[in-house]
This record gives structure tokens, C-alpha cells and sequence, in this order.
């Protein structure tokens, strides 16, 4: 075969970060060669995300660019995989004629024979079942060699009203604990400090495949492996947030003392027509549970404003939610209704201003919090891990536990001793920036 050299965009989430690696992985045992630049890339890849329509406009905008390239004669052919694909199958490949394939992501596991026919000439579409996405497998890391994703489930069960993963991933599925420690230990070998833990719902792991929640005898599994420094966790559920996890998180000097808790709102009525449990008392009295558990702790949120029949006293209560819990880190969302969930065909429906209008006054509260806690780091140290050097300013950048790449802060910092990317070094904070701590190094670099 040809060595045909193929060009991978991936959007959205982690998730289908890993997704999109995994399929690099089998191209390459097929004898593609990756390429960063589409320009003359034999075929590009598309891996789409379709949570939200700005997620969807993303994938539609860069399906069309590649599509402008494949006109001009940059590329020969265009696979289009992902949720968008897997939401709208045909549809897509009907109103955008330009693209040669599309595959759900059940395809996945083909996508080197799907490539191969679409450069052939072939149009072609393939959507088998979504439970036949691979969840392992070897991959072609897209992320910096410090740190990596890992995936450690599938699909969710929770069926939130606006959510339509469900629908697109299918039920929550767990993959195989040792499966996932001998991937972690490989990831390790390859020189990652940093495992970050994703899936839909991390926290509800092991209950479909053990029948109990295995969180944290995972992170046990994970913390023994040599090499891994940080062992970070995103998308906790609060209803699945348990002592013994707290207690990991605690006594685990491993495990990153920081939460990811997408809580969508704190209003009673509104979370009831989430699908989803708790009040802003209920919530309140989890945050303070995990603070209490969990000395020094970082508590990060997401919330969804202008959710369907959201009232002024609703939204007011997520107003003194915000407040009151001072969370360290906050992502508001204008809620986008989508087709086929139980949320787009609700009454009152908000307009679009207001809830624009209502995501921008939460974060308007945030960052005064959010700058407070900032301005309160002066004078600590924390152990930072090197991401990078800037030369014009002569500074390194790097990440604390405190912040998850690609999402959060930032630590920019002065070195008398010359660091490479990958070690940890300590940082006193002397001054913020914006979103970022200023600081400078306290000693040379350690391994842990």
C-alpha cells in the first residue's frame, strides 16, 4: 500500500481527544503517516463533537474548510466521524456532498479501510452500533508528553433533560480496571507525569461492570504505578461523590486535591426539570463536606443559565449559590436546546439575550471571587509541573494541582536553574495577572 499520509481534526471534549488518538494509532499500523498540516494531506479526518450548536457550527466550519482545501486540490479525500456524524449519520453527507465518508462511532475500528475507499473514490457511510467503539486500544498521543488523558468509561446513564450524549454515546459503560492500569502503566513508561481521568461521569466507574463504585480502588491501582506523580479527576458527579473517595483524595499524595463538579445549577425546581437531584441547601452541604475531607481543595463548576421555565427567583437563587460557595474555578453555559432531548420541547423556553445576559452576570460574580483567591496565593508555594519556556519574557509556564490543562490557570515563573518540560519544580507566587499567578522558583527541579 501507498504510505498515504493522513491529517487529523479533533474537537470537543477529552473524550474524543481519545478517540481521535486511538484511530491515529490504527492508521498508522495500516502505514499511514500523520500529518499536522492539512495542506497536502492525502485524506483529512474530522473527528467531530455535536453536544451544543456551537459545537455543532465548529464541526459544520472546519468540515467546510477542509472541504474548500479538497476543491483546490490540497487534499485528496474527507472522513467525517464523531458525535456529529453519529447524531445525523446521513444527513450529513447529503447536505455537505463534499465529503467523500462518514462514519459513527461504532466505525471507528475500520477507519483505515474507511479512508482507503474514500480514497478510492468511494462514497461511503458507515454506522454500526455505537457500543462497538473501541474502548482501548494503542494510541498516538495528542497532548504534550508530560501529561494524557485516559479514559475509563463510556457513554452515560444519567439521561439529564438538555443532555443528548445518551442518545449519541449510549449507556454508561465501564472499561476493564486492569485494562486501564496496564494503559496507565504504558503512558508512564512513555515518559507522563500527569493522568487525567475522564469519562461522562468518572465518579459512577465500576457500577455497571463490579456492581459497586470503583473510583478509588482504581486510583489505588494507578497511584502504584511508577512514573505518575498526579493523578487528576474531571466530571464528578455530585451523587456519587463518596467518603471513601474524599478519603483517597486526602491521604492519596498521588491523587490531585481538586474536584471537577459540573453541578448546571443549584435551584431546587430547575434541577428537578434537569433530571437531576439536590438543592442549593444539598449542595452547599456536599461542598462543605468535601472541604472539610478534603483540606486545601479545589472545587471546580459548570452551570447552565436560561434553562426552560428558569424565573428570575430561579435564577436568583443561583445567584446567592455562587456566592455563598465560592467555588475556585466556574464555567457558565447559555443553555442550547437540543433536538431529541425532553429540555428542547418544554414550555418557556428562554430567549437567547437573557440567558446570555444571565451566564454573564455568574461570571461577572466569579471572577470577584476568583480574584480574591488569587490575590490570597501570594507568598504560598506550590509545586509546579514545567509545561514550557518563553523566551521573549524569560519565563517558564507551568501547572499546579490546582488547575487542569486546557481548562485553567496558568503559573508563569523565573528560574535561576535551567528546567525541561516534565519536571516539577516549587514556585512562590509573588503577583497575579489576569487569570494567571506570577511567580518565581524556590530551589531546582524534582522528579516528585
Amino acid at each position: 500500500m501507498k504510505n498515504y499520509t493522513v491529517g487529523m481534526i479533533s474537537l470537543g471534549c477529552p473524550k474524543n481527544q481519545v478517540d481521535s488518538e486511538i484511530m491515529l494509532a490504527k492508521l498508522c499500523e495500516r502505514g499511514f503517516e500523520i500529518t499536522d498540516d492539512p495542506y497536502g494531506a492525502d485524506v483529512v479526518i474530522v473527528n467531530t463533537c455535536g453536544f451544543i450548536d456551537a459545537a455543532k457550527q465548529e464541526a459544520i466550519d472546519n468540515i467546510l474548510e477542509m472541504a474548500e482545501l479538497k476543491k483546490q486540490g490540497y487534499i485528496k479525500a474527507l472522513v467525517v466521524t464523531g458525535c456529529l456524524a453519529e447524531r445525523y449519520k446521513n444527513e450529513v453527507i447529503e447536505q455537505m456532498p463534499e465529503i467523500d465518508a462518514v462514519v459513527g462511532i461504532g466505525g471507528n475500528s475500520d477507519i483505515a479501510d474507511i479512508c482507503l475507499k474514500a480514497l478510492e473514490g468511494e462514497k461511503y457511510a458507515e454506522f454500526p452500533s455505537k457500543y462497538c467503539l473501541p474502548l482501548n486500544g494503542q494510541r498516538v498521543l495528542s497532548t504534550p508528553e508530560q501529561w494524557a488523558y485516559i479514559k475509563i468509561a463510556e457513554g452515560c446513564s444519567n439521561c439529564c433533560a438538555y443532555c443528548a450524549i445518551p442518545s449519541i454515546r449510549g449507556k454508561y459503560r465501564s472499561r476493564d480496571m486492569e485494562d486501564i492500569v496496564a494503559e496507565a502503566a504504558a503512558l508512564a513508561a512513555g515518559g507522563v507525569k500527569e493522568l487525567i481521568i475522564i469519562a461522562q461521569d468518572t465518579t459512577k466507574y465500576g457500577i455497571d461492570l463490579y456492581g459497586e463504585l470503583k473510583l478509588p480502588e482504581l486510583l489505588r491501582r494507578l497511584s502504584k504505578i511508577d512514573g505518575i506523580v498526579w493523578l487528576r479527576l474531571l466530571y464528578c458527579y455530585p451523587d456519587s461523590i463518596t467518603d471513601e473517595l474524599l478519603d483517597e483524595m486526602r491521604n492519596n499524595d498521588k491523587v490531585c486535591k481538586y474536584v471537577d463538579l459540573p453541578l448546571q445549577h443549584a435551584d431546587e425546581n430547575v434541577l428537578r426539570r434537569m433530571n437531576r437531584k439536590g438543592s442549593s441547601r444539598e449542595l452547599l452541604a456536599l461542598i462543605k463536606r468535601i472541604r472539610d475531607k478534603v483540606p486545601g481543595v479545589v472545587i471546580r463548576t459548570t452551570f447552565i443559565t436560561g434553562f426552560p421555565g428558569e424565573t428570575q427567583e430561579e435564577f436568583n437563587t443561583l445567584c446567592e449559590f455562587v456566592k455563598e460557595a465560592e467555588f475556585d474555578r466556574l464555567g457558565c453555559f447559555a443553555y442550547s436546546a437540543e433536538e431529541g432531548t425532553k429540555a428542547a420541547e418544554m414550555p418557556d423556553q428562554i430567549d437567547e439575550q437573557t440567558k446570555i445576559d444571565r451566564g454573564d452576570i455568574i461570571m461577572r460574580q466569579q471572577f470577584d471571587i476568583f480574584s480574591r483567591k488569587q490575590e490570597e496565593k501570594i507568598g504560598n508555594a506550590y509545586k509546579v509541573l514545567v509545561e514550557g519556556y518563553d523566551s521573549y519574557t524569560d519565563s517558564y509556564c507551568g501547572r499546579s494541582y490546582m488547575d487542569a490543562p486546557e481548562i485553567d490557570s496558568k503559573i508563569y515563573f523565573t528560574s535561576s536553574a535551567p528546567l525541561e518540560t516534565g519536571e516539577f519544580v516549587d514556585v512562590r507566587i509573588i503577583n497575579t495577572k489576569e487569570y494567571d499567578l506570577i511567580g518565581e522558583a524556590v530551589g531546582g527541579a524534582y522528579e516528585k
